[in-house]
């Protein structure tokens, strides 16, 4: 759990009854590689820490497997779509890594929201962390080339080849296999 809350930190600080708050409302998940954390047409009710591993939010489009995003440690993933309408996601959470999580019980928390301001600041300036990434990453397929955000990518996740399936990489920035290799092959 100390991990979760120097991530905190990073956005702001919370008092320890605070932490102690969350930390009955967390408990803590351990995945295989390839399962799934969230199913395609799961309602999401939890936030959650990747405290080890790696999880990707994908989705289907004429029958192909697209990767939204990929989390890695000490990050958050939820499926904030389903999460703040409370309607079933048309995406799903996938473990690439043998993972460890810590859950984060959503409707609990935004309990909290009332009893500690704090917290609520906290998920506040999260959520806009998630919410400028997502225009980021938008804005990167609209106007950078494939090569460019290949290597914004491997900048932002150096590792990444290593530990990430190739067709999930592709996938992500948007090409197929054919075309990441070509880019690979010539950025060697």
């Amino acid at each position: 759990m100390e991990t979760l809350f120097r991530f905190f930190a990073q956005f702001q600080p919370i008092s320890t009854d605070a932490q102690e708050a969350i930390r009955e409302i967390c408990s803590v998940i351990h995945l295989k590689k390839n399962e799934e954390l969230q199913p395609i047409g799961h309602t999401c009710r939890t936030i959650y820490f990747v405290k080890k591993g790696i999880a990707r939010i994908y989705y289907y489009k004429d029958g192909i497997d697209i990767t939204e995003s990929f989390s890695f440690e000490n990050s958050i993933i939820a499926r904030v779509e389903s999460l703040f309408t409370t309607k079933p996601s048309r995406k799903a959470i996938q473990i690439i890594e043998d993972a460890e999580l810590i859950a984060i019980n959503a409707t609990q928390l935004f309990r909290l929201y009332d009893i500690h301001p704090s917290i609520e600041r906290l998920f506040r300036k999260i959520f806009e962390k998630g919410y400028v990434e997502t225009v980021n990453r938008m804005e990167s397929l609209q106007f950078h080339t494939a090569e460019e955000r290949y290597s914004a990518l491997l900048h932002e996740a150096p590792d990444l080849l290593r530990r990430v399936p190739l067709k999930y990489i592709a996938s992500y920035l948007g090409i197929t296999q054919v075309s990441l290799s070509r880019i690979r092959a010539t950025l060697k």
